[in-house]
């Protein structure tokens, strides 16, 4: 499944004004197998520039996905850069929709917190399989990544969603290495970090350690 184990959410507004592809190339270094690119605070353009720049970090080692902007994800594409899919919010263009702009091998994620999204997104699956490859659910906890995240839902609610759900979940908000166990108990396939990695003096051993923690937990 795309996101499994730990998967990277590289923010843009989150790497200490280190470079985004800087990050991904420790990351990549430290193991990682999943790295969302999300740039809300960047221009078309830029984040274009971000895209192709982190892609030859990623390329044949971990699979790279494009926060939001469709657009952005097929010119990227169009560039020749080595990107894999994109990872969507619920105010987003309709899954449905990407999907047909994506293609049919692209990976789609989409963003679900309530019991409600969670029902329409399998909903969807259930008429057009593969439609959607995984989900991102959330926030677990309060984040400054995510200003407008819903209630945070704790390991509890996390754990109701995952065993309610055919679509595997990758969670997300405001985990670190002290949430894997709680975490990795929940059912989750897997748990995304932003500060953990993008803030780590250390972005490299940070995720050699997070993935460490997951192998060690789930083994």
């Amino acid at each position: 499944m795309a996101g499994e184990g730990i998967y990277l959410v590289l923010d843009s507004a989150s790497c200490a004004g280190r470079p985004l592809a800087e990050i991904a190339r420790a990351a990549v270094e430290g193991g990682i197998k999943t790295v969302q690119l999300r740039g809300k605070d960047l221009t078309a353009a830029a984040f274009l520039h971000e895209v192709v720049s982190c892609a030859r970090h990623t390329s044949g080692h971990a699979t790279l996905l494009v926060n939001d902007r469709v657009d952005v994800y097929l010119a990227a594409r169009a560039a020749g850069a080595d990107v894999q899919g994109v990872h969507i919010g619920q105010s987003d263009i309709p899954v449905a929709l990407v999907r047909e702009l994506i293609g049919p091998r692209a990976v789609l994620g989409l963003s679900a917190a309530t019991p409600a999204e969670i029902t329409a997104a399998n909903l969807v699956n259930k008429r057009a399989p593969g439609t959607i490859d995984y989900l991102g659910v959330g926030a677990v906890h309060a984040t400054p990544t995510k200003k407008d995240h819903p209630e945070p839902l704790g390991y509890g609610g996390l754990a109701r969603i995952a065993s309610s759900s055919a679509l595997g979940c990758v969670a997300i908000g405001g985990l670190d290495a002290s949430d894997v166990p709680g975490v990795a108990s929940s059912g989750a396939a897997g748990m995304a970090v932003v500060r953990a990695i993008c803030a780590a003096a250390d972005p490299c051993a940070a995720t050699k350690n997070l993935l460490t923690l997951w192998e060690g937990t789930t083994s």
